[in-house]
């Protein structure tokens, strides 16, 4: 029998790191208020049946494939891991991945001493590469058919080279300062990573699918809604075709006429790109005036 706490959806997310703060800031902004007592690792919904478990980022997908959480947000770069890794223990059922995020932008590259010479992919043919991702460094290795030996290595990767435990390292790079410090440039990306949304591989309850959809209906809309713009402005009838195609990302504007002028519409229209200088100018350009660029706080398609 189903208790009223399995009813509630249960939501993975990074106890501390880069990601912690703006996974929660985008539940807060689909709606989610919670409470939390002090030194728990659990925020509880109060306003909607919405749990959130605060855990290890290599266990998210996990707690997500085991379906002990039905969602989880984690970086493409454990993400990546862990499926190979399930595929490798002949799973055939995997946690689904939803929808990508805007957040945690970071790359998995190979990290090279400065004094050795690197001129693509064969470069690494015969060397020791120490990663804290061997099953994702394998995989790249094998589609490209180079032998290497990847050396599993915990803990800080940029060390091992200057340890000798390997030759190079395979890790995640956001602004390279970390390998500069260690006498290392980054070489070659092999994974472009950022937050990404999964959900169980198991059917979800009909007690918890509606709420489901409308959790996963309303991080669509803040994801649309980031970089999006209400845009209004005036447009000469004979120019507004040439106006309404520079308009990034809107698909059909709303035309409306303006009382007293046959020769000019009032043209409305919400951009999912963003709206630059530079966008601003070639309307004005092309005949545009009275432009006015607002920001978008909810969006549903």
């Amino acid at each position: 029998m189903q208790t009223k706490q399995d009813a509630r959806i249960k939501i993975a997310v990074q106890k501390s790191g880069r990601l912690t703060e703006h996974s929660m800031e985008l539940l807060v902004r689909c709606g989610l208020s919670y409470s939390r007592g002090k030194d728990r690792l659990i925020c509880y919904g109060e306003n909607m049946p919405v749990d959130v478990l605060l855990v290890r980022d290599d266990d998210i997908p996990g707690l997500v494939q085991e379906n002990i959480c039905d969602l989880g947000i984690a970086g493409l770069n454990i993400i990546e891991e862990r499926r190979l890794e399930l595929i490798e223990r002949g799973e055939t059922k995997l946690f689904e991945q939803v929808s990508v995020l805007d957040f945690g932008q970071c790359r998995l590259s190979f990290g090279v001493p400065e004094d050795m010479p690197f001129d693509g992919p064969e470069s690494l043919r015969g060397t020791r590469i120490a990663t804290t991702y061997p099953r994702i460094v394998k995989d790249y290795l094998q589609r490209n058919g180079i032998e290497a030996k990847v050396v599993e290595f915990s803990g800080a990767v940029e060390i091992a080279p200057s340890l000798g435990k390997a030759d190079l390292v395979c890790d995640l790079v956001s602004s390279g300062e970390t390998l500069r410090a260690h006498q290392m440039y980054e070489a070659l990306t092999i994974l472009e990573s950022r937050a990404a949304l999964i959900r169980t591989p198991v059917e979800i309850p009909p007690e918890k699918a509606q709420w489901m959809k409308r959790l996963l209906m309303r991080i669509e809309g803040v994801l649309q809604v980031r970089e999006s713009k209400y845009i209004m402005l005036h447009a000469p009838r004979a120019r507004l075709k040439e106006i309404t195609a520079l308009l990034p990302g809107s698909e059909a504007p709303t035309i409306m006429p303006l009382e007293g002028r046959d020769d000019k519409v009032a043209v409305h229209a919400v951009c999912r790109e963003n709206v630059f200088w530079e966008t601003l100018e070639k309307l004005k350009e092309a005949g545009a005036s009275s432009m006015l660029v607002l920001p978008v706080e909810k969006m549903l398609a």
